[in-house]
């Protein structure tokens, strides 16, 4: 008896899944329903370069000065790139005591003053150029680059008419080889899905002391290479009459 539950379990778990991954629709008489997956793949029009200053001094406004400073040697690289200072978003400015844990009355030995900075740009040739002055400016440990798809609706569009258009073609085929002629769209639904590329580590302080005593340029990690493209994915599921 307790095995027969147990079947009884799964088989209700595996319909509600099944019920979660695809719309129920009431079976009509003389209809052809159909699922299909589409794709749009582009290039990326943004690349988003985001870092964080960082500074860590004795007092609070020791550590709120120097992160001031940094965030001005950004403000410098932007201008000799061409680029607005205002095209860069940069979040508030956080105050963080440091404590000495080996110490039972964790003292306050410093603070430390942090703040994110991200940068969209529209002209990949940059890229390099201001990750290199970042890097030699000392302003960031880490630096991460991302590409995007501004006109991702655009794209999640065409995705949805090469998925429609994969579903028809199947409902139609069936019609033809069933003696029937495929009619007009009675139900659909879609799901779109956006596959963005995930940051990339990009030059650090040790890389760039690296190149320094080197006395080398060496080319930017993305020279001479394509950036990932984007790429959106649609799902629908239609239900056509048949004829």
């Amino acid at each position: 008896m307790k095995s027969k539950l147990v079947l009884l379990a799964l088989c209700i778990l595996t319909a509600l899944s099944f019920a979660q991954d695809h719309p129920a629709v009431t079976a009509l008489p003389n209809s052809i329903y159909v699922g299909a997956d589409g794709k749009f793949e582009s290039a990326p029009d943004t690349a988003v370069l985001q870092f964080k200053i960082s500074a860590q001094e004795d007092t609070a406004q020791a550590a709120y000065q120097h992160a001031s400073k940094d965030a001005e040697q950004v403000r410098e690289v932007l201008h000799t790139s061409g680029i607005e200072p205002k095209a860069a978003n940069i979040g508030f400015l956080a105050v963080q005591p440091i404590y000495d844990w080996k110490n039972p009355q964790r003292k306050v030995i410093g603070y430390r003053v942090t703040t994110d900075v991200t940068l969209k740009l529209k002209d990949f040739s940059k890229i390099g150029p201001i990750t290199q002055q970042l890097a030699d400016a000392n302003v960031s440990e880490t630096q991460t680059l991302s590409y995007a798809l501004e006109t991702i609706d655009e794209a999640k569009n065409k995705a949805v008419e090469d998925a429609y258009r994969r579903a028809r073609n199947s409902a139609d085929a069936l019609a033809r080889a069933s003696g029937r002629t495929l009619g007009e769209l009675s139900y659909a639904s879609v799901d779109t899905f956006e596959n963005q590329r995930g940051p990339v580590p990009r030059m650090t302080r040790a890389m760039a002391a690296m190149a320094n005593t080197a006395n080398a340029a060496p080319p930017a990690p993305t020279e001479e290479f394509s950036p990932q493209t984007v790429i959106v994915t649609a799902h629908v599921n239609a239900l056509f009459n048949l004829k």
